[in-house]
């Protein structure tokens, strides 16, 4: 389970998260909506601990991230499969030593069999043919990097997995691949999932739930149902860009 409970995040004089309150519950998908530049990913950075918070807590599985110490740190993230927002692979290794990069466990990282049999597996779970292990980034389209960057979250089989923007860039066909790639996996592999987007249907196609956060603050947290039929006017307006008269069928 994760909790954000009244999290405060500045950056010099601007205010990022203003008392964020944020629940995800285990087996869960949920999709962090909002405007660019509101701090959706910065408050997934801080589930992470890449960020601490100025104040109030963040809480995974029942520990405080910011109190963790190195080792508990570093346990706590091998149960947390990261997709960063434009991959982030890195372009001088192949498709295979990135997603290896994955494996957390450091003996099965060492151990070859385990690694060609665990590269091969990840590939199989995001539609990506074996071959593909051989490639560079560069000789991938778009839609295959997010994908390797899936593989390479779901290497060392996480009980969490972290979505920052993975249909960002992409044409609409691709971003529905990944939207049921996230479903697949969810189901799948039982994995508890944030995923950070600004594609409200892929969302609402996506996740059990939704939060809506804007100003800082989560002014909604619900099912897609409960979204629509909000009369909270920031929700209204902002769902009214992407579904018109909200006769969107979710």
């Amino acid at each position: 389970m994760i909790e954000l409970r009244g999290v405060r995040k500045r950056f010099g004089q601007q205010v990022v998260l203003d008392g964020v309150d944020f629940t995800v519950n285990d087996g869960e998908t949920v999709a962090l909506l909002g405007p660019s530049g509101t701090g959706k990913s910065v408050l997934l950075k801080h589930i992470v601990g890449l960020i601490h918070q100025d104040a109030g807590e963040v809480i995974v599985d029942g520990k405080d991230v910011a109190r963790l110490k190195r080792e508990p740190l570093r346990h706590l993230r091998s149960t947390i499969g990261y997709v960063f927002q434009n991959g982030a692979l890195f372009d001088s290794m192949s498709v295979y030593e990135n997603i290896r990069l994955g494996i957390t466990d450091e003996h099965k990282f060492r151990d070859k069999a385990f690694c060609d049999e665990r590269v091969a597996r990840c590939l199989q779970l995001v539609n990506l043919a074996p071959e593909t292990a051989l490639k560079y980034p560069a000789q991938l389209s778009g839609g295959m990097r997010k994908r390797v960057g899936i593989s390479r979250a779901i290497a060392g089989t996480p009980k969490y997995l972290l979505y920052d923007e993975p249909t960002s860039g992409l044409d609409p066909v691709n971003s529905d691949i990944i939207d049921e790639l996230v479903k697949s996996l969810a189901a799948e592999l039982g994995v508890t999932s944030v995923m950070v987007t600004h594609d409200v249907r892929g969302a609402f196609r996506v996740a059990d739930r939704l939060a809506l956060l804007t100003a800082g603050r989560i002014v909604q947290q619900g099912t897609p149902q409960e979204f629509i039929k909000s009369e909270i006017p920031t929700v209204r307006e902002f769902l009214e860009r992407d579904f018109g008269n909200l006769t969107f069928a979710a």
